[in-house]
């Protein structure tokens, strides 16, 4: 688990940041570093091997399943430690790109009422079992998955952005789950790139920015 930023006991956030496929705590924490806030206190856990998962996000919930419990069950460790030093979950937040965003967002269907905010950057939900065998062009020839959560996220704040046409990340499942987070009571701001892409720019970390220093004290 990487750390960087200010302490967490005199921090106003404190930002639990998840790395995509290949990459490691280091890579995401540079996303933290160009947000430039003072006040921020960041932690990044590291999946073994630098993937959360072998395959893709979109495959049969029961291969899904063990790999996003060892992935929760970081993020839980992460949030455990802002806590303890002080930091309410209003103050906590959850940053992903890409397999990292998979599990922020199904972190935040799950679990993650009481949040205060989350971003979800090239990523969409894994679901919580499968609704069909039948493969569907618009989620790249797999099957849909149920999205059976009821975690009330009242007043938490969720950006995600994606490209219309990515590589890994269906657009039907990126705007499905943002449906399904609206739906749990979250303040959803969903942004799509046009054109084709899996990565970050700049009016993310903006974006992002902007929303921390709304809500800061």
């Amino acid at each position: 688990m990487l750390a960087a930023g200010r302490d967490a006991a005199s921090a106003s956030f404190g930002l639990v940041l998840l790395h995509g496929r290949g990459a490691g705590a280091r890579d995401i924490m540079g996303f933290g570093a160009a947000l430039a806030l003072p006040d921020l206190a960041m932690t990044a856990p590291e999946a073994a091997g630098l993937s959360w998962w072998p395959t893709s996000f979109l495959a049969p919930a029961a291969q899904m399943e063990p790999y996003v419990q060892t992935g929760l069950a970081q993020i839980d460790t992460a949030i455990d430690g802002f806590t303890k030093a002080g930091l309410p979950l209003s103050r906590i937040g959850l940053l992903g790109f890409s397999q990292g965003s998979c599990l922020v967002s199904e972190y935040l269907a799950r679990s993650g009422a009481g949040l205060g905010f989350g971003v979800i950057l090239s990523g969409g939900l894994v679901g919580t079992a499968d609704a069909t065998d039948a493969p569907d062009p618009a989620l790249y020839g797999h099957g849909d998955k149920v999205m059976d959560y009821a975690t009330d996220l009242s007043g938490t704040q969720i950006y995600m952005s994606c490209h219309a046409s990515d590589p890994h990340i269906p657009h039907k499942r990126f705007t499905d789950s943002a449906a399904v987070l609206r739906g749990l009571g979250a303040r959803v701001e969903d942004r799509t790139k046009p054109g084709q892409g899996h990565g970050i720019d700049e009016a993310d970390v903006s974006a992002v920015r902007k929303m921390l220093n709304v809500a800061a004290p």
